[in-house]
């Protein structure tokens, strides 16, 4: 029996090439400690009593202890492997017994006593992650023909040796054991893929996926979804709906649990949108959407500040049965805080204090705290912290840090301080969000050195710098124009694995834009690209403003075309920006196009882009293009910006343009600005234009009282010197009067 099984062993090493030749005969007759078959287990005894035949007594006992144990426990199971009770000392074991041991059993007992030993056997540390012991007993299998039981040891080799950070070394044997004649099945495949998304080891999830098209497998459903999710999981959204999008391209179906987490994330990064589309989607395939995802959906939309499609989708979930419930009804009044209303936000809040099914929880007062806390009503809101402890809620860190802020940004840091010490003594500890609240505080009214001594103090608690403690300290050093301290806090951020956001990139992109260092911005904007974040319309904007301050405006025009093509719609400054750097490059035509393309789109011209655009065409004595461009603005605009324009061409001492853009504003508009008629008559008297004053006094006979049309009228003068001084006497009385 021994000789049998030992060239049955030697046969199976050698002809799978598992132990090198020159080592297997040592490997299976090497001197082992004897063991013996006793009613107690399996003991090891002394040296002395070892025999040259221990190595092959080992492997025969352990084979019928195996045996023994497996067909005791027969009737209580079925075809799954049995959890064996062996009093085998593992010990004692090596794990090239182990490996002889599961060998013999797979080829004389089966397949099933051979897997009981295995689950077995690797319930130990020195068996578990020895790849050798998977490979026997899977190859042993792929001999006998059952593939299904070598798929199931490559999967739990595939789990096992994922523990110790070897997930990589797993993937490449089964992949290598195809040329053993076990092709990776789909379920190995979804398997790794699982383990791999399950640990946000993406990378090697999309290999096995390309692995799978490879070899011919065709990906199910389930490899989509553990993609899906596991993208979903991270935070990585684009890629996640590239995914699902493949998914659904293939004919696959997701189910309702997907469906929620999907929406669920693609709200919590802002893609709303695309958050509605599955929504949407999901309906298609008959799915019916509950409170979670109606919920996720009107807070992704109050969170982007749509609060009426918020409220729309509302009225849509309470016609589809649904009732909201408390978290539906936070999300809207922490949406309506947001924006600013809390007014309508409160009315909601007292609908939900008074309604008898849901009442508001910690998150919803921490929410309307929220509201009154950014509108700096610091009373009201102690008022509702006093009603919300009357109610037996307890305040959390989110709350106390929500009053922390709101004091901090009126300068109340004492009181701040106070709230601090009162989290500890409730129990809960200051966290990182509430340091970056005091922190920002005191940056912004120039209490640096506080700021930093109190930073120190987190850190000594603990306590980890997170993204928006670094763009604290990034944006306030830009803000010094000191860009060299604020990129080393940039670089700190990314070294410790803080992954920077948008925000973050803008603010540096920004300021050496404003400083002229125009490569920097370019290496930002193309690093923060190739990490797949989405610039934003201020990141374009300052990459706008920077090229226009460099006069370098063919790149400007460049980036706003580049700003409309990547969906993200330039807005009044944008254009204002670029429309700006365009006349210092007296490039007119091109400005005059710009600006009549952002009218044609409803955008609002501010007051330096009307004022800069109207004053270059003045320069060159070109008042009739200048009023066909101040004709498009609305009636408030147009008088607004020629005042300030008669006002900066008086003090350019260019008084017949202003004389001309100053009769147009009478006739438009009798209410003379005061400060635009001395400006006027000033620069008159300066230059002796007294003729174009005498004009003026025509227009003006009915009297300046006509501003606030209960001041006296002021009569004809002769004079151009008398009516000057009967005007500053006049406006001198008035601001007396005002004061």
């Amino acid at each position: 029996m021994v000789s049998l099984l030992f060239v049955r062993l030697r046969r199976f090493y050698l002809h799978r090439h598992i132990v090198p030749t020159e080592t297997l005969n040592g490997l299976l007759l090497t001197q082992l400690p004897m063991c013996y078959l006793h009613r107690d287990g399996f003991n090891t005894l002394s040296a002395d009593r070892a025999s040259s035949s221990s190595s092959q007594s080992v492997i025969r006992t352990v084979c019928s202890l195996v045996c023994q144990s497996y067909y005791q426990q027969q009737t209580h199971f079925n075809s799954t492997p049995r959890k064996l009770n062996l009093s085998i000392d593992s010990g004692s074991l090596t794990p090239d017994q182990a490996i002889a041991v599961v060998a013999s059993l797979a080829d004389e007992a089966g397949s099933m006593v051979a897997l009981s030993f295995f689950y077995w056997a690797i319930g130990y540390l020195k068996f578990r992650h020895f790849m050798r012991f998977y490979i026997v007993l899977s190859m042993s299998f792929i001999k006998k023909g059952n593939l299904e039981r070598a798929h199931e040891v490559m999967q739990c080799m595939v789990k096992t040796f994922t523990e110790i950070g070897k997930l990589k070394e797993a993937v490449s044997m089964v992949i290598e054991m195809q040329s053993q004649g076990l092709t990776p099945s789909a379920q190995t495949l979804n398997c790794i893929v699982g383990v791999a998304a399950e640990m946000g080891l993406l990378e090697i999830a999309e290999y096995i996926f390309d692995e799978m098209s490879d070899r011919g497998l065709s990906p199910d459903s389930c490899t989509f979804k553990l993609i899906v999710v596991a993208y979903c999981r991270v935070g990585r959204i684009p890629e996640a709906d590239k995914w699902l999008g493949a998914m659904l391209e293939r004919g696959f179906l997701v189910d309702n649990s997907t469906c929620t987490l999907i929406i669920h994330a693609f709200c919590e990064k802002g893609c709303v949108n695309r958050a509605l589309w599955a929504f949407n989607k999901m309906i298609e395939m008959g799915l019916t959407p509950n409170v979670i995802n109606f919920t996720s959906l009107i807070n992704g939309l109050c969170r982007r500040g749509s609060i009426k499609q918020a409220f729309e989708l509302l009225e849509e979930m309470v016609h589809k049965g649904w009732k909201p419930n408390v978290y539906t009804h936070t999300a809207l009044i922490d949406g309506l805080c947001k924006k600013g209303w809390t007014d309508k936000a409160f009315r909601l809040f007292l609908k939900l204090v008074r309604s008898d099914n849901y009442k508001p929880n910690v998150h919803t007062y921490t929410a309307m705290i929220s509201g009154y806390c950014n509108e700096g009503k610091m009373n009201r809101a102690e008022m509702l912290l006093t009603r919300m402890q009357e109610q037996g809620l307890v305040p959390n860190t989110n709350t106390y840090t929500t009053f922390i802020d709101g004091h901090c940004k009126l300068g109340n840091f004492d009181r701040a301080y106070e709230l601090m010490d009162a989290m500890g003594k409730e129990g809960f500890a200051p966290n990182i969000c509430t340091y970056n609240a005091i922190i920002d505080g005191l940056l912004k009214k120039g209490r640096v050195q506080e700021a930093y001594k109190l930073l120190k103090r987190g850190f000594k608690l603990g306590l980890h710098a997170d993204r928006v403690t670094y763009t604290i300290l990034i944006s306030e050093h830009c803000k010094r124009g000191d860009t060299r301290q604020a990129l080393v806090f940039f670089n700190k951020m990314v070294k410790v694995g803080v992954r920077p956001d948008m925000y973050s990139y803008t603010t540096l992109i920004a300021a050496f834009g404003r400083q002229k260092q125009m490569k920097e911005s370019e290496q930002l904007f193309n690093d923060a690209v190739r990490l797949g974040l989405v610039p934003t319309q201020k990141t374009y904007t300052s990459m706008i403003c920077g090229y226009c301050r460099n006069g370098n405006t063919s790149l400007a025009v460049k980036f706003l075309q580049m700003m409309s093509d990547h969906g993200c719609a330039p807005d009044s400054i944008s254009y204002g920006a670029l429309i700006s750097g365009l006349c210092k490059e007296s490039k007119l035509d091109e400005a005059r196009r710009l600006y009549d393309t952002m009218m044609d789109k409803g955008l609002s011209p501010c007051e330096v882009t009307r004022l800069t655009l109207a004053y270059e065409y003045c320069k060159k004595d070109d008042s009739l293009t200048t009023m066909v461009l101040l004709e498009r603005l609305d009636k408030k605009l147009w008088i607004r910006t020629v005042n300030t324009l008669v006002r900066k061409l008086c003090s350019e001492r260019k008084v017949d343009m202003a004389a001309f853009f100053f009769r147009e504003l009478l006739d438009k508009d009798q209410n003379v600005d005061h400060i635009t008629l001395a400006a006027f008559m000033t620069a008159c008297y300066d230059s002796n234009k007294y003729a174009l004053v005498s004009d003026m006094s025509e227009r003006i006979s009915e009297g300046i009282g006509t501003l606030k049309n209960t001041k006296p009228a002021v009569t004809k003068y002769a004079s151009g010197a008398e009516l000057y001084g009967s005007v500053v006497m006049y406006l001198w009385t008035d601001i007396l009067k005002q004061k």
